[in-house]
């Protein structure tokens, strides 16, 4: 019998690889690659409406359409390339979402030219240190917060689309700006150690 705090979060079921991969590896590391960091804002946009194991499903996929999702090139889209991007069934095919993603990669380069890096400016929200939160059940987390809402005001008003307080707590959680893994988690703990030893490293 597994002991109480070898069991993992509640919402990734052993059931689906996928989900409960995503899980054990990657949700909740703290990441702190502006691109990759950059990426993981427009993939939980367009989450929006949908199940994460949809875009989890079709996360390669439109890795492959969004040019890697560099925004150098996501730019400088033309109609003509969406509506190539449109006809790909792999991708969620929202022509406002898309639109939001070429609008996204605009506000990330304007903030480059003027020598802010996206992610120092997403982890000065907590002072480059994860709020570590102790959920004893993950049905008992916020859709929202304080510190979401904050960030979602300033983000609206460099420019940024599909970045509702949702939304970004939802990033916040799988960036690893917050440890929302229940604290039976196996990873709650290891998450910690993980960063504990990047900072060492650094």
């Amino acid at each position: 019998m597994k002991k109480l705090d070898d069991i993992p979060c509640g919402w990734a079921p052993s059931s689906d690889a996928l989900y409960r991969g995503y899980h054990d590896h990657e949700w909740g590391v703290p990441e702190r690659d502006a691109r990759a960091l950059w990426e993981k804002f427009q993939l939980d946009g367009h989450q929006a409406g949908l199940s994460w194991i949809t875009i989890l499903r079709k996360r390669e996929t439109m890795r492959e359409e969004f040019d890697g999702f560099e925004p150098e090139k996501i730019a400088r889209w033309t109609q003509k390339r969406i509506d190539k991007a449109m006809k790909n069934p792999g991708i969620i095919r929202s022509p406002i979402k898309i639109a939001a993603t070429i609008r996204n990669a605009q506000v990330y380069l304007d903030m480059a030219e003027r020598g802010e890096d996206f992610s120092d400016y997403v982890w000065s929200f907590v002072g480059d240190k994860p709020v570590v939160n102790q959920l004893e059940h993950w049905k008992k987390v916020q859709a929202k917060t304080a510190l979401s809402e904050q960030i979602a005001k300033d983000m609206k008003k460099r420019g940024f689309k599909f970045c509702g307080p949702v939304i970004v707590y939802a990033v916040m959680q799988a960036m690893g700006m917050v440890n929302d893994h229940e604290v039976r988690c196996p990873r709650h703990k290891e998450i910690q150690k993980l960063e504990k030893a990047a900072r060492k490293a650094g």
